[in-house]
């Protein structure tokens, strides 16, 4: 198929994202609490320690505990942004296993990241950091039923002349697609991204954290070829 039909295609089920979301969806978070990538052009928003919403019930979105260690209070401390990794924004499954470009009809799945939210806990030189990623899974015109592996990795770097990654954690989520069902929401929490906080302490506005699909990472490893023996 042509280039062109591929992008029509894909320019398709980008609508049917738009309108496959549920009432359920948007007030998972509200929007004085949610992390989301920010228009091309638009400024950056200020940091804040806290997110609710997508994490409320589960641990996230509590005030954290006080503590007499530090005398800074929680809220002083810069909560590093959590925002897409470039190039790493959407996953596309196709049909076949080949690697390479994957043809328009194809398509089984179309994996895209919607919003994020996070909480900053720090204490005893610690920072730790809850984030929670919601997602969600369009259905191709070759997609159907069946469980969908999604490899999500998220990265906290410190941005600079020279960028350097704090953490870099893998997550596998296993998705359920049903019968007839042109999308599906998928949430994953990760609530212990930890990692020392940086001297002087002002350094956390240069970390960032990193979301994205990271399919490359999470197919299994071949194993070594074996040495013949003499």
């Amino acid at each position: 198929m042509s280039g062109m039909g591929h992008l029509r295609t894909i320019m398709l089920i980008g609508a049917a994202l738009g309108l496959g979301a549920c009432s359920s969806v948007s007030n998972l978070l509200d929007s004085s609490s949610a992390d989301k990538p920010p228009p091309a052009g638009a400024p950056a928003a200020p940091p804040s320690s806290s997110s609710t919403g997508l994490l409320s019930g589960i641990g996230i979105g509590s005030p954290p505990p006080a503590s007499g260690e530090a005398a800074l209070k929680p809220e002083d401390y810069p909560c590093p942004e959590v925002t897409v990794r470039p190039g790493a924004g959407t996953l596309l499954l196709g049909s076949k296993s080949s690697v390479g470009e994957i043809g328009a009809m194809d398509l089984r799945y179309q994996g895209t990241l919607v919003r994020f939210a996070r909480e900053c806990i720090p204490k005893a030189g610690i920072m730790t950091m809850k984030i929670g990623i919601e997602g969600r899974i369009i259905t191709g015109p070759a997609g159907g039923p069946g469980t969908v592996e999604v490899p999500l990795r998220l990265a906290v770097v410190q941005e600079g002349p020279d960028p350097k990654t704090v953490v870099s954690k893998l997550a596998r989520i296993s998705v359920s697609v049903g019968e007839a069902t042109p999308s599906v929401d998928f949430t994953h929490v990760d609530q212990d991204v930890a990692f020392p906080i940086p001297r002087p302490m002002t350094a956390l506005g240069s970390y960032i954290v990193y979301v994205g699909f990271d399919p490359a990472a999470a197919a299994p490893q071949k194993p070594p070829p074996r040495k013949r023996k003499r």
